[in-house]
């Protein structure tokens, strides 16, 4: 799509967004079942039902848009889950693995943090609070999944992995 004016920047931004959802909500599962820590492996199977939510927020602000959200694709998400599936390849199985899936999957989360920031600076400039809200409720849930990552590797899976 040829962006235009700032509608087209901000539909490139949601489709964007969408698309980087999609593709999380379908690997999650598969990035959960690889971890030892039981912990780690609830949280990231929690977070596919979170992801669920934001992407019925993201169809709901496209609704209000008028516009589809598909259409684009997240390189950037892309990139991330392609450097963890060359990360699986070279990281064995078990507690050294999952520093690993919790480094990735907080490249996510801090991808969507900027994205989702971003476009609620869009909304925020545009005037349209509903859609500021919707954006809002969501980055807060991607900044609180980034805490709990961390909270899981500094309180013992990234010792645990040094101690093996």
């Amino acid at each position: 799509m040829k962006v235009k004016n700032p509608e087209d920047l901000f539909a490139n931004i949601i489709k964007n967004l969408y698309s980087a959802e999609t593709m999380l909500e379908r690997e999650l599962p598969k990035i959960a079942k690889k971890a030892t820590n039981k912990d780690l492996a609830k949280g990231l199977e929690a977070h596919v039902q979170v992801t669920s939510k934001q992407k019925e927020r993201l169809e709901q602000i496209a609704d209000t848009l008028g516009i589809t959200p598909r259409g684009k694709k997240s390189i950037a998400m892309e990139g991330i889950l392609q450097e963890l599936e060359s990360d699986l390849q070279e990281v064995p199985q078990g507690e050294l693995l999952d520093p690993d899936l919790i480094i990735a999957a907080q490249k996510a989360e801090h991808y969507e943090i900027a994205a989702y920031g971003s476009a609620c600076a869009m909304a925020k400039a545009m005037g349209n609070e509903k859609v500021l809200n919707l954006l809002l409720k969501t980055l807060e849930e991607e900044k609180a999944q980034d805490m709990k990552l961390s909270e899981l590797a500094e309180s013992y899976i990234n010792q645990k992995a040094l101690h093996m």
